[in-house]
């Protein structure tokens, strides 16, 4: 019986030794990974799964030590989702994330103009999917295909701005969330019907400007030039022409001026296809609301600015050309470094 005491005394002291290491150690951070380790949490986990799949990966250094810290929080609600870990961390201060639902998103932000190519380009480099997948998505115009009947794509209806995507979700997930943006403030805007020509000559409109007022008065003008029957002659279809074609080399040249190409406004009349950028707000506002001008034409203001001079004629739009090609040649000569001038020897 003595014997049994003393078994009985020791074991308990031995079981308070080890729950005070466990307890001690659930405060210590712990990692054995490289670099980042990713968890995903699926709805319906059971807490013993969750604890050993962890300690698989190596965030915790056992599943005890996250059942422990989960039993000095048992209400604690957990939160299914993607978990990204980097450093180390206590059983505690893991579990502490998860409850508060600490969730691992890439954020992307789409800017205000940008096409369906520099969309890829910005997904693949957050490494949400590749660019080849997401153009893959993005030509296929079926998830607007309902609201607009003609669009050849989802150009246009890929609407710029900041989202939050899990790193597992699909480029056609990516399109969907960007196409739903689109429908809701296209309905703020007070959007009716096919948005497809309205969205089209929206994305000339924030191609050719950056300036906010102008957007309106640039959407002005084309108008005017379509009920007019005279040819766009927008620089941005040009390249989008060449994107579609993958001819696109950085710079205009005569033979991006000369290609026949449905989305060149420079050879076809009227507006493009589809769309050739995907425009903000202020864009498709000055779409469905343009400004009253009998100006017919536009060029860049030579002071950069961003601004354009407006013009009414051909004579007046030749004359701020003029002025817009002297002031690009005096600021190349302002910019140009100094030729070197050799000294004359002097003779004796």
């Amino acid at each position: 019986m003595r014997t049994l005491r003393r078994f009985g005394a020791f074991a308990l002291l031995f079981s308070l030794a080890a729950g005070g290491l466990l307890l001690w150690q659930i405060g210590l951070p712990y990692q054995r990974f490289q670099g980042e380790v990713f968890y995903e949490l699926k709805r319906g986990t059971s807490t013993v799964t969750m604890a050993r799949e962890l300690a698989a990966l190596g965030v915790v250094r056992s599943p005890w030590h996250f059942l422990g810290a989960r039993l000095l929080r048992p209400r604690a609600s957990l939160q299914a989702g993607d978990y990204r870990f980097t450093d180390a961390a206590s059983p505690r201060s893991v579990l502490d994330r998860i409850a508060r639902g600490d969730i691992y998103f890439i954020e992307l932000t789409i800017p205000e103009g940008s096409n369906l190519f520099e969309i890829a380009e910005l997904v693949e480099r957050q490494r949400l999917t590749s660019a080849a997948a997401f153009r893959r998505a993005a030509s296929d115009p079926k998830l607007i295909r309902d609201l607009s009947p003609s669009a050849p794509s989802l150009e246009g209806y890929l609407f710029p701005s900041t989202y939050q995507f899990s790193r597992r979700d699909s480029a056609t997930t990516l399109c969907r969330r960007m196409t739903e943006e689109f429908r809701k403030v296209w309905k703020e805007i007070g959007g009716d019907g096919d948005p497809h020509e309205a969205v089209t000559l929206a994305s000339l409109v924030e191609t050719e400007t950056a300036v906010a007022g102008e957007r309106p008065l640039v959407a002005g003008v084309y108008r005017n030039r379509l009920a007019a029957g005279m040819k766009l002659d927008c620089d941005p279809t040009v390249i989008y022409a060449a994107q579609l074609a993958n001819a696109w080399r950085g710079t205009i040249y005569r033979s991006d001026l000369d290609r026949d190409h449905p989305y060149n406004t420079y050879r076809r009349p009227g507006l493009p296809p589809g769309p050739i950028a995907n425009p903000g707000k202020a864009s498709l506002e000055a779409a469905l609301r343009p400004e009253s001008t009998r100006a017919v034409y536009f060029v860049a203001k030579p002071d950069a600015s961003g601004g354009h001079v407006f013009s009414e004629t051909l004579a007046a739009h030749e004359r701020a050309v003029a002025s817009y090609r002297r002031g690009k040649a005096n600021e190349r000569n302002a910019t140009a470094p100094p030729v070197a001038r050799r000294k004359p020897s002097r003779r004796r």
